[in-house]
């Protein structure tokens, strides 16, 4: 970004700014050819950009991204390695149920690279990893990742996401059944 001319990095920050505003708006379906217009660019102008929905998203979401590893750097040295994991779990809960279209986005990206997903997956590994005595067994980031984002799709749409992301999310921290099941696959 640093060599690139002036008009080009103005471009590219109104762009964003307008990308933003649509995604929060309009969530993950945003239409790159009205960011273009709305910006005031021509969809080729875009395209140089974001070459792609998903990089839009990306550029969209990267603070937040950003902030999520830092936080997860900041509680791997937590004296409760299940709370650390617990606590961030809920703050990505609470920013995938928030900021619309993040979830989508998460959600769409698994097993791509890089990418928020891979990112996020990265961040909370060593969390995971000091909580694994206290987890399920088999249990990995990128179920939780997928739990996570499944919930704040779920509940996107609620009159209040992050608080039902929360609620939701508490819940299958918890667990509802007591005990082992007999078998995976319980009969009916």
């Amino acid at each position: 970004m640093a060599g690139q001319r002036a008009d080009a990095r103005r471009n590219y920050a109104r762009l964003l700014a307008v990308a933003s505003q649509a995604v929060a708006e309009d969530g993950a379906a945003v239409s790159l050819e009205q960011i273009g217009r709305t910006a005031g660019v021509g969809s080729g102008t875009v395209r140089r950009h974001f070459p792609s929905r998903d990089a839009l998203l990306e550029a969209v979401f990267e603070d937040h991204v950003e902030a999520l590893c830092a936080d997860a750097r900041d509680r791997a040295g937590a004296d409760d390695a299940r709370d650390a994991l617990a606590g961030w779990l809920h703050a990505v809960s609470a920013a995938a149920a928030t900021l619309r279209g993040l979830a989508f986005a998460l959600n769409r990206e698994a097993g791509r690279a890089p990418c928020a997903t891979s990112r996020l997956t990265e961040a909370g590994r060593p969390l995971v990893r000091r909580a694994a005595g206290r987890l399920t067994p088999g249990v990995s980031i990128a179920d939780l990742l997928r739990l996570v984002t499944g919930i704040a799709l779920a509940t996107e749409h609620t009159p209040d996401p992050a608080g039902e992301a929360a609620r939701l999310l508490d819940l299958a921290l918890a667990g509802f059944l007591a005990g082992p099941l007999s078998s995976p696959a319980a009969p009916r």
